[in-house]
C-alpha cells in the first residue's frame, strides 16, 4: 500500500518512535522517583558495644553465669521464641467485639487469645500493631526483620522476593548461634536463603488455595514444639490472607479459617504450658502471635488505610512478671471482654519489632534498625524485672519497678547509640542524606539524653539504709532517662518517615522533559497527517476546527488535572464516568437543538448511568466476578439478598449474555465475503470457547451438584483450552493477514481483520473477568456503537466530500478513551496494587509460574481498558463508512486510522504527563506511596502498553 508516495512504513514509524521516547521517559523518571532507600553494607557485631558510651560497669555477673546467659548487648530475658504469623490479621480479628461500635460476623473467633489476655494476669497482652505502608507481605517481612522502612519500589518484587542483603534479625540470630526453624510462606526462604537450620516452605501465590500452606504448617508445628533443636520457631499461616483476597472478610470461608486458627492456637498454648514448669523445655519461652498487615473488608491490602495498617500482636510469657508491671502497661484503652472481665489493649509499632526481640534475646540489633525497644513487650518477661548484681557490697536490692527501669534504661541506651551511629553513617554515605536541620535536632536530643546517662548510671546503686525519698528519686531519675531516650527515638522515626526515600531531581527532570518532547512529536505528526488528509480530501484539517480542539483539550485537561488531588484519584472512576456522561449530554443537546430524536444519545446516556452505578457497586476482586451482578441486581431490582431468584440471576444471566455475544459475532461475520474459510473457523472457535467458559462457571456454581470429574474439567482443563483456542485464532488471523492476496474492499478487509483480532482476545478476557465479563463486553460494544452512530450522522450531514468528520473532530476518540477508563473501574479494578485481582491469574492453574501468572494478571487488568479498546479503534473507521455511498480509497482509510491511533495515544500520553507532574509536586505528600505512586505506576505501564498495542496493531492492520 502506498499513501501519497509513501509506503506503509511511513505511517508505522511514528508509533515506534513514540514508543521509544515514552520508554526512555518512563525509565528515566522512574529511576529518579522510585529510588530505594540506601541500604548500607554495615552489620552489627557483639564487639561493637565496646565503642558504646553505655556503661555496664556496675554489673558484676555471678560466677555461675555463662557467656550465653550474659548475652551480647543486653542480658537475655528469654531462651526461646515462638513467632506465629497469621497473614493479613485484622485488628478486629483478635480484639473483642466489645471494643467496637458494631459487632461483625468475623469478630470473636480467636477466643483463645482473648481469654489468655484476660485470665493470665500480666503475662499475656493484646496489642494493636501499626504497620508502615506499603502493606504487602514482602515489605512487612522486610520491615519486621530489619527494623527499617521498606521502600515502595519493592512492591514490584512481590512475585519474586529478592534476598535481603542488609543487616536483619534473622542474620543476627544465625550469626550468634541461634537455631531458626521456619515453616509456611516460602517468601521467608526467598528473603533469607541459607539462614534456617530447618525449613518447610510452601508456595504462597496461589490465592485460590486456602489450605496447602496452613496444612503444611499444622503438620510440622505441634511436633516441633516438643523438639530441642531450635531456638526461634517461625510459623507463617496464609489462609486468612487468601480467603480475604478471594471471598472477602465477611464470608463463611474467612470465619472457618479463623475458627481453625483458634483451635490450632489453643493446642499450641497447651503444649507450651505443659512444658513451662521449672526445668521444662519451655520454661522461658516467649510466644508471639502476630499479623504482618491488615486487610480491607474486600480482602485487599497494600495501601495505607487504617484497615490495612492496623493489625494485631499477641504476646505471652510463661513466667509471670510482678504486679508492678501494671505501672508500665497502658491502661487508656480498656473495656470488658465477652465474659465481663476487664481487658486492656496497647499499641505497638511494627518498626520496633526487630530491636525488641533482639534485646529480649541479648543480641545486637540490626544495623539499620530505627525502632525503639517496646516497653510493654519488654516488661512481659519476668527476667527483665530481675535486679542486676553489682560489685559494690553495700548496694541494696532495688524495688521490682526500679530494677526493671534500670534494665530498660540500659537497653534503651544501647538502642539509641545504635540508631545514632546508623543515622550518622547513612547521612555521610548516601547520595542526598537527611535534612541538616532535622539531623541537628535529633543530634541535640541524643546529646541531651546522653549527658544525663553518667549520673543515671552512677545513681543506680542505692546504698543500704537509704531513705525512701532516695529510692523515689532513683526511680524518677530512671524515668527521666527513659523519657529522654524515647524522645530521641521517636524523633528519628518521624524524620525517617518524612524523608526515607531519596529523589533524584535530575533524573526526574530528564524524564519529564522526554515526555514533553514526545508530546511535541505527537502533535507534529498529527499536524502532518492533518495537512496530508486536507490536501487529499480537500477538506478541513483537525487543526482548523477550533471548537472541537478546545472541547477535546478541556475534556482531557480536566481529567488529567484531577490527578493533583488525592481525593479525585480515589474516585477516578467516578470522574471519568462524569466526563463520559457530560459528552453524552452535550451530544443529546446538539441532537435536540436540531429537532432530531436522539435515540443513540439517549441509549449512550443510559449506558453511562449504568456504568456509573457499576463503578460504585462493582468493586470486587472475586474470581467469579459475580459480585457486581449480585450487588447491581439488588440495587436495580430490589431483590432480597437470600432469595433464590437472585442466585439464579447471577448464575444464568452471564450464560444468556454469552449467547447474545455469540449471536452478535455471527451477525457481524455474516455480511463479510472475504476470508470465507477463516470466518467459519473464527466463529466455531469462539463459540466453543464460550461453551467452555460456561462449563467453567457451572463447575464453580452452587446451583447444582456435579461430579468431581466435571468439576476438575470445568475448573482446570476448560480455561486452558480457552487460552489455547484464543492463541490459535490469534495466530491464524495474523497468518491470514500476511498471506491474503484477495482484492476486496478495504473496509471489508479491515472489518474482518478487526473482528478476528477482537474475537481472539475476547474469550481469554471473558473467562478472566468472570461472570461480569459478558455484561462489561456487551456494554462496551453497545456504547461504542452509539459513539460512532452519533458522530456518523453529523458526518453524513456535513459538506465534506469524504471523511471529514473524523479528521476534524477528535471528540469521538476521546469518548472511546473515557469509555475504556470507565470499564477498567467498572470491572472491579483500581489503580493500586491491592486492586490487582490475583485470583484471576490462577484460573485454570493451581501452581505458580511467574511468567504465566504475570501474563494472565496483565490480561485481566488491562483487557477491557487497553487491549480491546485499542485493537477495536478500526471499528470507528469501519462504522463511519458502513452506509457511505461513496467509494473511499484504501489510502484514505489508513490515513484516518493512523490519525485515530495517534489521537488515542496522545490522550494517554497527556494524562500520563500530568501524572508525572503530579507525583513530582506531591513527592513529599503523606499519601505519595499509598496513592500517588501506585497511580503513576499504573499510568506508566498503561502508556507503554498503549504504545506497544498501537504499534503492533499498525503492523497487523497495515
Amino acid at each position: 500500500m502506498a499513501v501519497a508516495g509513501r509506503s506503509k512504513w511511513g505511517l508505522i514509524w511514528p508509533f515506534f518512535v513514540l514508543l521509544l521516547f515514552h520508554s526512555l521517559a518512563i525509565y528515566t523518571f522512574t529511576r529518579g522517583f522510585l529510588l530505594t532507600r540506601t541500604e548500607l553494607a554495615s552489620f552489627s557485631h557483639c564487639s561493637d558495644l565496646t565503642n558504646s558510651p553505655c556503661s555496664l560497669a556496675i554489673y558484676n555477673p555471678p560466677p555461675d553465669e555463662t557467656a550465653q546467659d550474659r548475652g551480647c548487648w543486653t542480658r537475655p530475658a528469654v531462651d526461646r521464641v515462638v513467632i506465629i504469623v497469621l497473614d493479613a490479621l485484622r485488628f478486629d480479628f483478635v480484639a473483642p467485639s466489645t471494643f467496637f461500635k458494631d459487632k461483625q460476623p468475623w469478630m470473636d473467633k480467636l477466643r483463645v487469645l482473648q481469654k489468655l489476655a484476660s485470665e493470665e494476669g500480666f503475662s499475656a497482652r493484646i496489642f494493636k500493631a501499626i504497620a508502615d505502608p506499603p502493606t504487602t507481605s514482602l515489605q512487612r517481612l522486610k520491615g519486621l526483620t530489619t527494623g527499617g522502612l521498606p521502600t515502595f519500589i519493592d512492591v514490584g518484587n512481590s512475585f519474586g522476593a529478592p534476598a535481603i542483603v542488609e543487616d536483619n534479625l534473622i542474620h543476627q540470630l544465625v550469626s550468634n548461634g541461634k537455631r531458626v526453624l521456619m515453616m509456611g510462606d516460602d517468601t521467608w526462604v526467598q528473603l533469607f536463603p541459607d539462614h534456617f537450620n530447618t525449613s518447610y516452605p510452601y508456595p504462597s501465590f496461589n490465592v485460590k488455595d486456602l489450605d496447602t500452606v496452613d496444612n503444611g504448617v499444622i503438620e510440622h508445628l505441634l511436633p516441633s514444639l516438643h523438639r530441642k533443636d531450635w531456638d526461634v520457631l517461625i510459623a507463617h499461616f496464609l489462609g486468612v490472607d487468601h480467603a480475604g483476597h478471594i471471598f472477602g472478610v465477611d464470608s463463611s470461608q474467612m470465619i472457618q479459617k479463623l475458627e481453625q486458627y483458634n483451635s490450632i492456637l489453643e493446642e499450641v498454648v497447651n503444649v507450651l504450658k505443659n512444658q513451662s514448669g521449672e526445668g521444662g523445655l519451655h520454661e522461658n519461652t516467649f510466644l508471639i502471635v502476630m499479623g504482618d498487615h491488615g486487610q480491607t473488608t474486600n480482602g485487599d491490602h497494600g495501601g495505607g488505610t487504617a484497615e490495612e495498617v492496623e493489625t494485631s500482636l499477641f504476646a505471652m510469657s510463661f513466667q509471670s512478671p510482678p504486679a508492678s508491671i501494671s505501672s508500665v502497661f497502658d491502661s487508656s484503652f480498656c473495656h470488658g471482654d465477652l465474659d465481663g472481665q476487664r481487658l486492656c489493649i496497647s499499641t505497638f509499632e511494627q518498626l520496633d519489632f526487630a530491636v525488641t526481640i533482639s534485646a529480649l534475646l541479648g543480641l545486637p540489633s540490626p544495623f539499620g534498625s530505627i525502632g525503639r525497644v517496646n516497653a510493654e513487650l519488654y516488661a512481659l518477661n519476668a527476667r527483665t524485672w530481675e535486679g542486676q548484681a553489682t560489685s559494690a557490697s553495700d548496694c541494696q536490692l532495688l524495688s521490682d519497678l526500679a530494677a526493671w527501669k534500670q534494665n530498660y534504661v540500659n537497653a534503651l541506651c544501647i538502642n539509641c547509640w545504635q540508631v545514632k551511629r546508623y543515622i550518622d553513617l547513612y547521612s555521610a554515605t548516601s547520595v542526598i542524606g537527611l535534612p541538616s536541620e532535622d539531623l541537628h535536632h535529633v543530634a541535640q536530643l541524643y546529646s541531651q539524653a546522653q549527658t544525663k546517662w553518667p549520673d543515671t548510671a552512677s545513681s543506680s546503686c542505692s546504698r543500704v539504709g537509704s531513705p525512701d525519698n532516695i529510692l523515689d528519686s532513683l526511680e524518677s531519675s530512671l524515668q527521666q532517662q527513659i523519657d529522654a531516650y524515647s524522645e530521641f527515638l521517636v524523633s528519628v522515626a518521624k524524620l525517617a518517615r518524612s524523608a526515607w526515600t531519596e529523589f533524584d531531581l535530575l533524573y526526574m527532570g530528564l524524564g519529564f522533559s522526554c515526555m514533553l518532547f514526545s508530546l511535541v512529536i505527537h502533535l507534529l505528526v498529527i499536524r502532518r497527517l492533518s495537512t496530508l488528509c486536507q490536501s487529499y480530501n480537500n477538506s478541513l484539517g483537525i487543526f482548523d476546527n477550533y471548537f472541537s480542539l478546545v472541547s477535546a483539550f478541556l475534556l482531557v485537561a480536566i481529567r488529567a488535572a484531577s490527578f493533583l488531588s488525592n481525593s479525585y484519584i480515589l474516585t477516578e472512576g467516578s470522574v471519568a464516568s462524569f466526563l463520559l456522561s457530560t459528552t453524552a449530554i452535550i451530544r443529546l443537546w446538539c441532537s435536540i437543538s436540531k429537532w432530531k430524536f436522539p435515540r443513540d444519545e439517549l441509549l449512550f446516556l443510559l449506558l453511562s448511568t449504568i456504568i456509573r452505578h457499576g463503578i460504585d457497586t462493582g468493586m470486587s476482586k472475586e474470581t467469579s466476578g459475580s459480585s457486581f451482578l449480585f450487588n447491581f441486581s439488588k440495587l436495580i431490582f430490589h431483590i432480597n439478598e437470600g432469595g433464590p431468584f437472585l442466585m439464579v440471576l447471577t448464575d444464568v444471566l452471564p450464560m444468556v449474555l454469552l449467547s447474545v455475544l455469540a449471536f452478535m459475532l455471527y451477525r457481524f461475520l455474516s455480511g463479510i465475503s472475504c476470508w470465507i474459510h477463516f470466518k467459519y473457523v473464527l466463529f466455531i472457535g469462539t463459540v466453543c470457547s464460550y461453551m467452555l467458559i460456561g462449563l467453567h462457571w457451572i463447575s464453580e456454581s452452587n446451583l447444582m451438584h456435579i461430579s468431581m470429574r466435571v468439576q476438575y474439567t470445568g475448573r482446570n482443563l476448560a480455561p486452558r483450552v480457552v487460552y489455547a483456542i484464543g492463541f490459535g485464532l490469534l495466530l491464524l488471523s495474523v497468518l491470514c493477514q500476511l498471506f491474503d492476496n484477495n482484492r476486496v474492499q478495504p473496509t471489508e478487509r479491515l472489518k474482518v481483520s478487526a473482528l478476528a483480532l477482537l474475537s481472539s482476545w475476547s474469550s481469554t478476557i471473558l473467562i478472566l473477568l468472570g461472570r461480569q465479563g459478558p455484561f462489561a463486553i456487551l456494554i462496551f460494544i453497545v456504547a461504542a456503537w452509539c459513539i460512532v452512530r452519533s458522530w456518523r450522522e453529523q458526518w453524513t450531514e456535513s459538506n465534506s466530500r469524504n471523511m471529514g468528520v473524523l479528521i476534524m473532530n477528535p471528540i469521538p476518540v476521546i469518548q472511546w478513551s473515557l469509555l475504556a477508563v470507565c470499564l477498567f473501574f467498572f470491572t472491579g479494578h483500581w489503580c493500586a496494587f491491592d486492586g490487582l485481582r490475583y485470583g484471576a491469574a490462577f484460573i485454570g492453574f493451581d501452581h505458580f509460574n511467574i511468567i504465566r501468572q504475570g501474563l494472565l494478571l496483565t490480561i485481566d487488568t488491562f483487557g477491557v481498558s487497553h487491549i480491546l479498546p485499542i485493537l477495536g479503534i478500526p471499528l470507528i473507521i469501519i462504522l463511519q463508512l458502513q452506509n457511505s455511498k461513496k467509494n473511499v480509497s484504501e489510502d484514505n482509510i489508513f490515513l484516518n486510522l493512523t490519525q485515530a491511533f495517534l489521537i488515542y495515544g496522545l490522550i494517554t500520553a497527556t494524562t500520563t504527563t500530568f501524572m508525572i507532574i503530579c507525583v513530582f509536586i506531591q513527592r513529599r505528600h503523606l499519601m505519595v506511596w499509598g496513592l500517588f505512586a501506585p497511580k503513576y505506576v499504573f499510568d506508566a505501564v498503561g502508556l507503554l502498553l498503549t504504545d506497544g498495542l498501537i504499534f503492533m496493531a499498525s503492523l497487523y492492520y497495515y
